[in-house]
């Protein structure tokens, strides 16, 4: 599931090869995963859950 999508680092996280980052993919839902162990796993959001979560301010 997760080898047939596009992902893209953070802009946030650095996006840097040897940086920390995590990497984003849109679909039907978002996954997230870090760039470094992309083979640990995903955090699975829904579109509606994630939009809530980008926008929230401090």
């Amino acid at each position: 599931m997760d080898e047939d999508r596009v992902w893209r680092k953070s802009k946030y996280s650095g996006a840097t090869e040897d940086g920390n980052c995590v990497e984003v993919s849109f679909a039907q839902d978002v996954l997230v995963r870090d760039s470094k162990n992309a083979g640990a796993g995903t955090l699975m959001f829904s579109a509606p859950a994630w939009r809530a979560f980008v926008q929230r301010q401090p």
